[in-house]
């Protein structure tokens, strides 16, 4: 299914947050003695983002030794499924679904970013999780990529809406593109991508990977940009 949320407020209550939290509730109320339920309580009323960001750095933690085992598959794009730096100072992954609204919400979001940022590359990797249009939709995309025509393909089927039988087929012969392309290689690509996204955990899509964040939700441009913007940083 596709995913709005980031669904962080259940994997975040757990001992390991607030073990990690304690250092930063100690420097809030200023009196050791009063660190205990009351003053974590008090502390999360007070700075609710607190829980927010011991979360993330949790997820962060356990994602790592994913990312550092599959580096390079992750952010290496198949043929031209790509947008932005052709040599780029940070890679922003979307694994996504044609049919997940929350991917084409994402979408200006992404756009803002590539015009920004001429040192951010966007990787695209398909992940059809809705049906059979959406794997339809994900196969004649992957042709296009193949013929070098991704970007104009990618931004054509977004633009004729929901992917449809109909629809597809009308953006794969714009593209002189097959309505229904069979291949290996697309197939392995696909279950390469489902294997990948299975490992950093997706619940649905989008799900972003940037630098040593992994993101399972439609952020927005703030947040994404953020991320960007600590990759970037963790490499200089």
């Amino acid at each position: 299914m596709s995913n709005g949320g980031g669904g962080i407020w259940g994997p975040a209550i757990g001992g390991g947050v607030i073990g990690a939290l304690l250092t930063g509730i100690v420097g809030y109320a200023m009196v050791p003695k009063l660190v205990g339920p009351e003053a974590i309580r008090a502390a999360l009323i007070a700075n609710p983002e607190m829980l927010i960001d011991a979360s993330n750095a949790l997820k962060d933690r356990q994602y790592a030794p994913v990312l550092a085992a599959n580096r390079i598959a992750i952010e290496t794009p198949f043929a031209s499924s790509w947008k932005g730096a052709a040599k780029p100072e940070v890679t922003l992954v979307e694994f996504y679904d044609y049919a997940c609204g929350y991917c084409r919400k994402s979408i200006p979001d992404i756009e803002r970013l590539l015009a920004e940022d001429k040192g951010l590359r966007v990787v695209f990797r398909e992940l059809p999780i809705l049906g059979p249009n959406s794997v339809a939709a994900a196969r004649v995309a992957l042709a296009a990529s193949k013929a070098g025509k991704f970007a104009s393909f990618h931004d054509a089927l977004y633009a004729e809406g929901a992917p449809t039988p109909v629809g597809i087929a009308a953006v794969a012969g714009r593209f002189g593109l097959p309505p229904a392309p069979a291949s290996a290689e697309y197939e392995a690509e696909l279950k390469r991508n489902f294997q990948l996204a299975g490992q950093l955990g997706a619940t649905g899509t989008p799900l972003f990977v940037i630098g040593d964040r992994v993101i399972n939700a439609a952020v927005g441009y703030d947040a994404l940009k953020a991320a960007v913007a600590d990759a970037r940083a963790r490499k200089s």
